[in-house]
């Protein structure tokens, strides 16, 4: 069954969170886990791409774009919407709503802001997943 785990961020700011998700992608890549990053939009997805070039000097993290013509062997992909039907390993999400495709991972990391409105969104998910029986943890960063 799928494991949910939430991870809540101190920072307030994008940037917080962005660094969140590079740090997980970066960890579960040095796994040998398949990742994919679910974003509220092209413009986020895009921001995440630039990003995973250069969040740490010593890291690379072979990634790209979820697109038509991407290579869904890469390590990690990102996109804002459905992710290729192989990719089953570790989701992360950005997204305020519930992922359609969450039974089909083995993981999905979920990242919250610290903000008012993010923590009850997340709440409300917590329950969602909690009342369907999913294993769940919850990370203070």
């Amino acid at each position: 069954m799928t494991r949910i785990d939430f991870y809540l961020t101190s920072g307030s700011g994008r940037a917080d969170k962005d660094l969140v998700v590079c740090r997980l992608s970066n960890k579960a890549f040095r796994q040998g886990h398949q990742v994919y990053i679910l974003t509220a939009s092209p413009e986020e997805s895009a921001q995440l791409d630039r990003l995973l070039w250069t969040f740490s000097a010593g890291s690379f993290i072979p990634h790209g774009l979820n697109t038509a013509d991407l290579e869904t062997k890469l390590p990690v992909i990102i996109g804002n919407d459905e992710p290729p039907e192989n990719c089953h390993d570790v989701l992360i999400s950005l997204t305020v709503a519930i992922p359609s495709c969450v039974s089909r991972f083995e993981r999905v990391a979920d990242i919250v802001s610290p903000t008012k409105e993010a923590k009850e969104r997340a709440r409300e998910r917590f329950r969602f997943y909690r009342e369907r029986g999913y294993p769940l943890q919850t990370h203070d960063l």
